[in-house]
């Protein structure tokens, strides 16, 4: 694995006259290819760890997946002097991606969603129903997750610098977390540890963000069959959209005691 910090000299300023020069910790921002059987896919931005995790949740997310079954192997290139090449086999019978999804996929720490453009686009791939699921909330236990959030974000106590994501049971409880400098990439490596831990789709659980719940993670929560994503800041319209049309809970402005629920506020007990 990488680093995922280095440290770089700063000079701090103040209103009150005071200057100085000192060290100051950052996260590392790296490129990834992901290759699939040696030809390349992709390169996303992301902070060097739990790569695995990331591409497998990457390719979930994207629908070449469906289980842990469909991966055969991940490696880092040898051809490459640093370990920012995976490549990936699949497994007998899975398809590889095609030369136009390839050419779809442009992705940065910033962009999550690639090649697709609506709702209706996403409706007809969705490999898991999360419009069921019985799970109920106390709204005690949705204001506690951005806390418990916040206290794993190891990285982030030394650089400010990362985005994290949660996923957590309905009691609160942390199954994993995980931080990068894309908040799609957080999401992408809880998503892909849950799948090579064969715990896809994830039933009764919480995926917590520690940002703003745009499409793009509301997307990648469901195609995992997450019911409830939370987030500290506020939802796109978009995102409320597509919560609605898949039937699951999205609620935004996780701060202190309150919350705003945008979509499936039945989950959420009086």
């Amino acid at each position: 694995m990488g680093r995922i910090t280095v440290r770089r000299p700063v000079l701090r300023l103040s209103t009150t006259g005071t200057r100085g020069r000192r060290p100051d910790t950052l996260a590392v921002e790296e490129p990834l290819e992901i290759r699939v059987a040696g030809k390349p896919l992709t390169i996303t931005m992301r902070t060097p760890g739990h790569d695995f995790d990331l591409v497998a949740g990457f390719l979930a997310a994207e629908g070449l997946i469906g289980d842990a079954r469909d991966l055969r192997a991940m490696r880092y290139c040898a051809d490459t002097a640093e370990q920012n090449t995976l490549d990936v086999a699949l497994a007998p019978g899975v398809p590889p991606p095609g030369d136009s999804m390839t050419r779809a996929f442009t992705t940065t720490s910033a962009c999550g969603v690639c090649g697709k453009s609506s709702i209706e686009a996403l409706r007809a791939g969705r490999p898991y129903e999360v419009a069921g699921d019985p799970v109920r909330l106390a709204p005690q236990v949705l204001a506690a997750l951005p806390g418990r959030l916040r206290k794993a974000q190891r990285v982030f106590d030394r650089t400010g610098g990362l985005h994290a994501a949660g996923l957590f049971d309905a009691g609160g409880g942390p199954l994993a977390v995980r931080e990068d400098v894309g908040r799609h990439n957080a999401v992408d490596k809880v998503i892909g540890w849950a799948l090579r831990q064969g715990r896809l789709p994830l039933a009764g659980t919480v995926l917590m963000v520690s940002g703003r719940a745009s499409f793009e993670l509301t997307q990648k929560a469901m195609t995992a069959g997450v019911p409830v994503l939370a987030a500290v800041s506020a939802p796109s319209s978009l995102a409320v959209e597509l919560a609605e049309d898949a039937g699951m809970t999205l609620v935004g402005f996780v701060r202190g005691e309150s919350m705003n629920v945008y979509a499936g506020a039945e989950r959420i007990a009086p």
